[in-house]
């Protein structure tokens, strides 16, 4: 390092080379050129900053003044366009009651030729129906399926001559019912009349279970021409040997009513026998099988407790109840029901 001090500059050195008082002066006035660059430049964009300003509220005003215009012309819009949709609205009203006018009318005409294609069928079915019913009363007030058969076999050529798919189930239904009908067994209401007639004239015949024996003619006891006298002693000893047996009757009564019951009371139990037997018939005739039934069980009922069971004609008298009471069981007439059903579903028009 260099450890001179540094010499003094002399206070009256003279001034640099170069340095004029002119270019001293120049420098203020070239600040004061900048300072007004500055402000005009400023100023020219302030002006121009301004106009651009005075330019963009003219533009907004413009566009304030369309914006206000095109919502007049919207509210003028939505406005027509509320008319418009309550004039729709109205028309659309018009229409849908003229639509239902129509509609109603369509309906009602298809109806009315609805109606007229299917009249004859309808008439047919109806027909069919009231005629099978009153056979089916005439059945039951004879008590023969002969009424069924012929309505339901006339039921079924009408039918077929009609040709109509729609009545092909009334032509199954009736196929089934004349085929249940013929295998059906019922029992002959004349000949079970006949046999309560006959069961109400034996009831005079059957005898009680202590009626007495009937009384045999006694027989001549003169002696014949030709005949020897020991035969004719043997034939008065055969007399008094019956007449000694008749003295005492031995018999056997199960019912002790019976053994109790005096001759006018036999008398009333043989006509309440009748009276029993009688109902049944009136029952079988009104077709009131039970109450026949019934009216046949209390007359057999009877028949056990009072009368004579080892009678011939007592015996006869109850196989022939046993037999009516089985025959009650077979006098229910058959119903077509089958076919009724089908004429129903087909005169609904299902």
């Amino acid at each position: 390092m260099n450890s001179e001090a540094p010499e003094p500059i002399a206070k009256d050195a003279a001034p640099a080379v170069g340095v004029t008082p002119i270019a001293k002066l120049a420098e203020p006035h070239r600040w004061l050129g900048v300072v007004a660059l500055v402000a005009a430049a400023g100023a020219i964009g302030s002006g121009m900053l301004w106009q651009k300003l005075g330019q963009v509220q003219e533009q907004l005003a413009r566009q304030t003044a369309d914006s206000d215009a095109q919502a007049g012309e919207a509210r003028s819009t939505a406005k027509q366009a509320q008319e418009l949709a309550i004039e729709t609205a109205a028309k659309i009203a018009v229409l849908d009651a003229r639509l239902s006018e129509v509609t109603l009318q369509r309906t009602q005409l298809e109806e009315l030729i609805q109606s007229l294609s299917r009249s004859r069928d309808e008439n047919l079915v109806v027909d069919m129906e009231s005629g099978l019913r009153l056979a089916q009363q005439q059945a039951q007030l004879t008590g023969s399926v002969e009424p069924l058969l012929t309505a339901l076999k006339s039921a079924e050529q009408r039918v077929n001559r009609a040709a109509q798919p729609r009545l092909a189930p009334i032509q199954r239904a009736i196929a089934k019912d004349i085929a249940r009908i013929k295998n059906t067994a019922l029992s002959d209401t004349p000949a079970m009349l006949l046999k309560l007639d006959e069961l109400v004239s034996l009831a005079d015949e059957i005898p009680v279970s202590n009626a007495l024996p009937s009384a045999k003619t006694p027989p001549v006891l003169e002696r014949q021409a030709q005949e020897s006298l020991p035969g004719w002693w043997g034939r008065v000893g055969v007399v008094i040997r019956d007449e000694v047996r008749g003295l005492v009757r031995v018999s056997k009564i199960d019912s002790p009513d019976a053994a109790l019951l005096s001759p006018e009371q036999a008398f009333f139990v043989r006509e309440n026998f009748k009276l029993k037997v009688l109902n049944a018939r009136l029952g079988l005739l009104a077709r009131q099988t039970e109450a026949a039934r019934a009216d046949l069980s209390a007359a057999s009922g009877s028949l056990t407790r009072f009368f004579d069971g080892s009678s011939r004609k007592t015996q006869a008298a109850q196989a022939a109840l046993q037999v009516l009471q089985s025959q009650m069981r077979t006098l229910e007439v058959p119903r077509v029901d089958d076919t009724l059903a089908a004429l129903a579903t087909a005169a609904a028009g299902r």
